[in-house]
């Protein structure tokens, strides 16, 4: 009885021991003082948690070629701690490939705090893995104008880099001003690795493991630069790149290919008191 005691408790106390020094550690560093206030550690299986998770279904965006399926094990799946997203090659509603991408909308969305996310990037040419923000008001206002944060991509046919871009209505890719920076790592899909942003109301600043590489500064434009003062919601998917559109190629011989998450935390910055 005891030991069946132990085994419940275990996960629940490593968790907390594991919050417990990523704290001090963000302290030690100069961070404000952040409280967890919503995380998913894929300590279940089967389907991704729907009370936390929506589907994106189809076609969505970009003129990229996989198909996003729902509720689709071959797919998305948790499993062995991890979430698990697949990209296939096959025949499916009209596409040559299959993949998933997730969502909070409507589930959790948030202003300014810590956004980060344990996971281990897909290797081979064709993939685009991401851990991204959009603004709530999207349906509203559309994009970019709702903004949106690139807390990490990665392009495979370009292996060695990995990528935070910042994107708004005046500050964006389609405009060729778009703002963002990357870092550069060997062999970035043999580990897993963090990836997080800390949004303030002054600055974004990402990371890679504990290595700041990319700051974004509020310029104090209006909205059309800064619209991150409404909520956003968080998105995760395992893209694959349009070739033509991306002058390169996917290779056929990789599939299926994994992205795994280990876990998403998000923080928010603990007030000082009197405030």
């Amino acid at each position: 009885m005891i030991k069946s005691v132990m085994l419940i408790l275990f996960p629940t106390l490593l968790f907390l021991l594991k919050e417990h020094f990523f704290l001090n550690d963000s302290n030690k560093r100069g961070s404000k003082k952040m409280e967890l206030v919503w995380w998913d550690e894929f300590d279940y299986s089967g389907f991704p948690d729907k009370e936390k998770w929506n589907y994106e279904v189809g076609f969505i965006r970009n003129n990229e070629p996989q198909y996003y399926t729902e509720r689709r094990l071959k797919n998305a799946r948790v499993e062995d701690g991890h979430l698990v997203i697949t990209a296939i090659k096959e025949a499916f509603q009209d596409a040559e490939y299959t993949s998933a991408s997730i969502n909070t909308r409507d589930k959790f969305e948030f202003t300014e705090g810590r956004i980060e996310v344990r996971a281990k990037l897909p290797k081979g040419k064709g993939v685009w893995p991401a851990i991204w923000t959009l603004g709530n008001n999207i349906g509203e206002v559309g994009w970019p104008d709702c903004g949106e944060i690139d807390i990490m991509e990665y392009w495979g046919h370009n292996p060695a880099s990995i990528h935070a871009n910042v994107h708004t209505g005046d500050y964006n890719h389609a405009k060729g001003t778009g703002r963002g920076g990357k870092i550069e790592v060997e062999v970035p899909w043999e580990e897993f690795h963090v990836f997080a942003v800390e949004w303030y109301p002054d600055r974004m600043d990402f990371y890679l493991d504990e290595t700041m590489y990319y700051s974004c500064l509020r310029l104090n434009e209006g909205m059309g630069e800064w619209p991150f003062t409404k909520p956003q919601y968080l998105l995760l998917n395992l893209a694959l790149v349009n070739p033509e559109q991306w002058n390169t190629e996917i290779d056929d011989s990789i599939f299926p290919v994994e992205y795994k998450i280990d876990y998403v935390r998000i923080f928010t910055w603990k007030k000082n008191r009197g405030q």
